[in-house]
């Protein structure tokens, strides 16, 4: 029986048979201006003309909302031009978003089920399956049983909490940054500044992937580009795609002759201020920490004797993390947020985009898969018990106030750090960050005192 692998993410869906070479594909049905075509998925690499292209996104802020586009995607991948698969004889592990609705699980069933009729298949998010995987192996040493997983995808920022190869659920937490707001952030400004991109997203997002890095000094940087606008060591220009001799864009090499008909995108700040974001999301207004300060507050939460373990096994995944600078200067961030006695280590993938994908191939799904037969004779709910059983949240008690937090819900509110600022859990609820230690404990003390009085009346 052939077994299949599709991390379906925002933008990309990494898939391919286990033991097979992986391809990534588009997640989305693609209209170009140009040539007047639709490409469906895989279809894409056949595009010639990248201008003005129009996307139908199967997902939106990181849930499935197209299942129509969403399914002719899949079927480009299981046709002939890809895999060539037969559906009713293969079993499928396929990746979910964060916090998925249990209505969407619900339709994921009956598409992998009753519209493709495979044998089994198994659901999971993409950060549950990195402790198979190698991301924090190093000769000599057993890959560790506590670490976090910093998964910065196209629609949101993850920071996910694993304990012995569960997701600590109630830890979990988001911020609101993905590649997609870089990439229209991006096309704002260069739109403002110099050319009207605001339809040219294929070409933004390749001018973000080229030229964008995370700065190690903001304040350095800045001054840098002030003082000299055109002549610095930030400063690059980006030669757009010239249709007409179906040439794609580039970085311009220092000893590359510059041409009349070359139109040229001068990138200077905009190649650091971007990425920022991820670091400083109140640039733009939104009222949330940054990526550092979110890590510490997730850590907090989770048990105090095994906090150390979590801040030595920190791994990145996902697009954003491929930008040059991105672990140093997280690194640099978490360090002073760590206590005195406690080492950061952050560790990073060579291709943290397929790093999820390369762990499920070492992850032996097929025994806690869900068989056709099973769903036939329970629906839903065979994938909901079992799924679950695999993936059951750990309670983790918090570290102001050592009660513990068993409903499975995301923390509504921060703690104390970074004070001022608000945590937007995975259910969108927001607040003020505080502590409730006083309260509860007072609380508590009134209600001992309470009890002794009402034993003693009854004595």
């Amino acid at each position: 029986m052939v077994n299949i692998i599709i991390d379906n993410g925002a933008y990309t869906v990494k898939t391919g048979v286990q033991k097979g070479p992986p391809r990534i594909v588009t997640n989305a049905v693609i209209r170009s201006k140009g040539d007047k075509a639709i490409y469906f998925g895989h279809e894409f690499e056949r595009c010639n003309d990248y201008s003005s292209l129009h996307y139908r996104l199967p997902l939106e802020k990181g849930y499935i909302v197209d299942w129509d586009a969403q399914k002719a995607i899949w079927d480009g991948i299981f046709s002939a031009e890809m895999f060539n698969v037969d559906t009713t004889q293969a079993s499928l592990l396929l990746t979910e978003p964060y916090f998925n609705l249990p209505n969407i699980q619900d339709v994921y069933d009956q598409f992998v089920f009753e519209e493709y009729e495979f044998q089994s298949y198994f659901r999971c998010t993409p950060a549950s399956l990195i402790p198979h995987g190698t991301l924090f192996k190093r000769p000599r040493e057993r890959k560790p049983e506590c670490c976090i997983v910093v998964d910065s995808g196209f629609s949101f920022t993850h920071i996910v909490p694993i304990m012995e190869n569960r997701v600590a659920w109630n830890a979990v937490k988001r911020v609101d940054v993905g590649g997609k707001l870089l990439t229209n952030q991006l096309k704002e400004l260069v739109s403002y500044r110099q050319w009207n991109m605001m339809d040219e997203t294929f070409i933004v997002n390749d001018v973000k992937e080229k030229c964008c890095f995370v700065s190690q000094d903001f304040k350095r940087d800045l001054e840098i580009c002030r003082t000299d606008a055109t002549r610095n060591s930030i400063v690059q220009d980006y030669i757009l795609p010239d249709l007409s001799r179906n040439q794609k864009g580039r970085v311009r090499a220092p000893d590359d002759a510059r041409l009349d008909t070359d139109q040229v995108l001068i990138m200077n700040n905009e190649r650091f201020v971007v990425p920022e974001i991820l670091f400083r999301p109140d640039d733009i207004g939104l009222e949330q920490m940054g990526l550092a300060s979110t890590i510490a507050h997730v850590i907090s939460l989770l048990p105090e004797d095994l906090q150390g373990m979590f801040w030595a096994n920190i791994g990145l995944i996902g697009g954003n993390t491929k930008l040059p600078g991105f672990r140093e200067r997280l690194l640099q961030e978490l360090q002073p947020l760590a206590p005195m006695d406690n080492e950061v280590v952050v560790y990073e993938s060579i291709d943290p985009v397929l790093e999820p994908y390369r762990s499920a191939l070492q992850f032996n799904f097929t025994r806690h898969a869900v068989t056709r037969a099973e769903y036939q004779e329970m629906g839903s709910e065979a994938s909901r018990r079992k799924f679950e059983s695999v993936n059951q949240p750990h309670v983790v008690a918090s570290a102001n106030d050592g009660s513990p937090d068993n409903d499975g819900s995301p923390e509504p509110a921060g703690k104390n750090i970074n004070r001022g600022k608000k945590v937007t859990d995975e259910k969108g609820a927001s607040g003020p960050a505080k502590t409730s230690t006083t309260v509860k404990a007072t609380r508590t003390a009134s209600v001992r005192h309470s009890t002794r009085e009402a034993t003693s009346r009854r004595k």
